[in-house]
């Protein structure tokens, strides 16, 4: 039986829902990043950040990081967070974003910034209690990550085989 669903887990599927139009919208139809042989960096940092939430996905959707686990959780959003900011620099550096990109990138930072928060709540109540990964279900919510991170798998293939082919130092 699914359990109540945290804010959390609402402010992820937001996240995935607001990163999958940028992807679609902003880097395949508007930039065409995948097909531009200057794309390298930014395709990498791209697949690298869509690891890191196929792994946040799937890893909040199914499971509860209890004591010294959630710094698994932790590390994930550091992750993004550090991989976010090296983006931001090498999409500077490398082309104008057209203004529907550089809008949604401002709710995903807004957005990225809530979940911080809120999953960073849920974490200190978790790092209370013995170390364990609890089993959850929150229901339809729990299968709408999991196939967020199935996208989020697929893409970060994709982006990293045209970062590979348009390999460029970044």
């Amino acid at each position: 039986m699914p359990g109540e669903i945290p804010p959390f887990i609402y402010f992820l599927m937001l996240h995935g829902l607001l990163g999958g139009v940028d992807v679609f919208l902003n880097h395949e139809l508007l930039a065409k990043l995948p097909g531009q042989t200057w794309s390298g960096p930014e395709e990498r940092m791209h697949s690298l950040r869509e690891w890191i939430f196929c792994a946040i996905f799937i890893s909040l959707a199914w499971f509860e990081w209890h004591g010294a686990a959630v710094w698994w959780i932790a590390l994930l959003y550091l992750g993004e967070v550090l991989v976010s900011v090296r983006d931001v620099v090498i999409e500077g550096n490398t082309r104008v974003l057209p203004k529907p990109e550089r809008v949604l990138h401002l709710f995903l930072f807004m957005n990225l910034g809530a979940l911080v928060v809120v999953v960073g709540q849920a974490l200190s109540g978790w790092h209370a209690l013995p170390t364990a990964v609890m089993r959850t279900d929150y229901g339809l919510a729990s299968w709408v990550l999991s196939v967020m991170a199935i996208g989020s798998l697929v893409w970060a293939l994709r982006d990293g085989m045209s970062a590979a082919r348009h390999h460029q130092p970044g």
